[in-house]
């Protein structure tokens, strides 16, 4: 087996109310068109976020990379945190300089030219340097490269203008799209003034808000090699904090709104030794409820199309474990919790050194 080929996939159905998890620009709930008709979509980025949020709760903060454009006060602060003898004014133009000679491009109003992933280590290793007073160029692009958080790791960074300080990311996340046909509705509200007059019979506001409810089918893989290139020996925690935080987090789009905070109905979790797999193809045909719901019509969809793939395409995963009824035709079934647990013992005896098959 080639060192490389060593993924985790994670396959989650999820049934969501009514909501506008994540919006277009005209408000609307995102769709695509899939097997000929629309979809219910959440982008990939949208649920990027709520992983990199949720990892602010499950890890240390020096732990949670930043992306930021203030990259001179993040650095700035790091100085003075050191016990240079400096001002703030002070301090803010030792970090300009030091990201400079990092590679690090600055605007008119001193804000990075893009948007910059950057962990607390690399800010605290950037700042050491300038209180230093080291003048090599070398050290500080090795500072801002070396000690990436996890999240960094796991989702990349790109740099157009010195594409020497990328990373590429561990982790791919699919936009989660519904298993079946849906349907766009509208939402007519008032808002009644607290203080109108009695007499008064008119609302204060009027307006509609769109939403959709859909079972979505989520996907995302992770390179187990790549992110142990990166992380070393944080690896094994960097992966089972993503698999956690991938299946229990939720984009906060009209939260407030709708409360469509759930939990996912069934997840199957495979690691795989020669490519990962997604399996979005078993929703291609838009599956009907006739009267009985999504939910346990994906789930013999979903299981039906794996062992499909796994008798034609491709060899069955290594070792896989499954969350919910109506799985066991895959996998072992057990909670969450048993889920992180045989992850844990089986990264970990891989790491050690243990046959990856």
């Amino acid at each position: 087996m080639e060192k490389n080929r060593f993924y985790v996939d994670i396959h989650v159905l999820q049934t969501v109310p009514p909501s506008c998890v994540n919006r277009d620009d005209t408000g609307s709930p995102k769709t695509a068109v899939y097997g000929g008709v629309t979809r219910a979509r959440v982008s990939s980025q949208s649920w990027k976020r709520a992983v990199r949020q949720m990892f602010g709760e499950m890890f240390d903060k020096d732990d949670v990379g930043v992306r930021t454009k203030r990259l001179i006060g993040m650095v700035s602060r790091e100085i003075m945190e050191q016990g240079a003898d400096t001002k703030t004014e002070n301090a803010e133009k030792m970090a300009e300089e030091a990201l400079k000679n990092a590679g690090v491009k600055f605007d008119k109003n001193k804000m990075a030219d893009a948007l910059f992933f950057m962990s607390k280590a690399q800010a605290s290793a950037l700042a050491a340097l300038a209180v230093q007073g080291d003048k090599d160029k070398d050290d500080y692009k090795k500072a801002i490269k070396d000690n990436p958080s996890a999240d960094i790791a796991l989702f990349g960074r790109m740099v157009a203008a010195d594409p020497s300080l990328n990373y590429d990311a561990a982790a791919q996340v699919a936009h989660s799209i519904s298993t079946h046909a849906v349907q766009t509705e509208y939402d007519y509200f008032t808002a009644v003034d607290d203080l109108s007059p009695d007499d008064s019979s008119g609302a204060g506001h009027l307006g509609t808000v769109e939403y959709d409810a859909a079972t979505l089918y989520r996907y995302a893989t992770v390179n187990l090699a790549e992110l142990e290139k990166h992380l070393g020996d944080k690896m094994p925690e960097a992966a089972e904090g993503f698999v956690k935080a991938f299946i229990c987090s939720m984009p906060t789009g009209k939260q407030n709104t709708f409360a469509n905070r759930t939990l996912p109905d069934a997840v199957y979790v495979t690691v795989r030794n020669d490519q990962p797999v997604n399996m979005s193809g078993a929703f291609e045909r838009p599956v009907t409820s006739n009267g009985d719901g999504y939910v346990s019509i994906s789930k013999k969809r979903f299981c039906e199309y794996a062992s499909m793939l796994y008798s034609t395409f491709t060899e069955p995963p290594a070792h896989s474990f499954a969350i919910g009824e109506g799985m066991e035709s895959l996998a072992q079934c057990g909670s969450l919790s048993d889920m992180i647990k045989w992850l844990d013992e089986l990264i970990g005896n891989t790491q050690k050194g243990g046959e990856r098959s």
